[in-house]
């Protein structure tokens, strides 16, 4: 079971990016924020999410990637700039830090998203903290440009479990939460269970 990589997640980026232009019927192609903002547009107020991604704005394409493989696993992910578009993250703001409190509130687990420009962010080591305290339900969503099947967190973020695709005994495409490369379980038991009593598969 691999981590996700960039090219991966690039991919089903670009399958949304032709997915849309086949909507519209046109010949021109919208880039990804474009995308992401319509989407946050036409969606329905939401109530509750299955996870909050804590991302660095600078990785547009990989969100949109990410937010694809998620949904087509049957998941609704929150993403600030799509579900709360008039958001301003490029500003520390009270205001800011409300809104974002409330949408990890409503959602089930916190994903964050390791990327080379994840450490650049003003709010990703925030969001993290504030999530660990309030629900502790917080995996790391490496993304690497190789395949490989383990992550080894540096400082903070190997504290936490990280997040795998992978197939189940019977085939079917799943989430898992790793402890280790030989200790996990299936994101829904993980998110479902006190952390205390995940009963990690060895």
């Amino acid at each position: 079971m691999p981590i996700l990589t960039e090219s991966e997640v690039r991919a089903r980026a670009q399958k949304s990016i032709s997915t849309d232009r086949a909507k519209r019927g046109a010949f021109t192609i919208r880039k990804s924020e474009e995308i992401l903002r319509e989407a946050a547009i036409l969606a329905s107020v939401q109530t509750g999410f299955d996870m909050f991604l804590s991302h660095s704005i600078k990785d547009a394409e990989l969100v949109l990637g990410v937010k694809g493989v998620l949904e087509d696993l049957g998941y609704k992910p929150y993403v600030d700039w799509i579900d709360d578009p008039s958001l301003d993250r490029s500003n520390v703001t009270p205001q800011t830090a409300d809104v974002l409190r409330q949408r990890m509130r409503t959602s089930a687990s916190l994903f964050y998203l390791t990327t080379s420009n994840a450490d650049q962010s003003k709010w990703m080591p925030w969001e993290c903290g504030y999530y660990d305290g309030y629900r502790a339900k917080v995996a790391i969503l490496p993304i690497r440009s190789y395949v490989t099947s383990e992550f080894k967190g540096v400082e903070y973020l190997g504290l936490y479990p990280y997040c795998i695709k992978g197939q189940d005994t019977l085939g079917k495409e799943r989430l898992w939460i790793h402890r280790s490369s030989k200790s996990y379980t299936n994101y829904d038991h993980w998110v479902a269970t006190p952390n205390e009593n995940v009963g990690w598969k060895e």
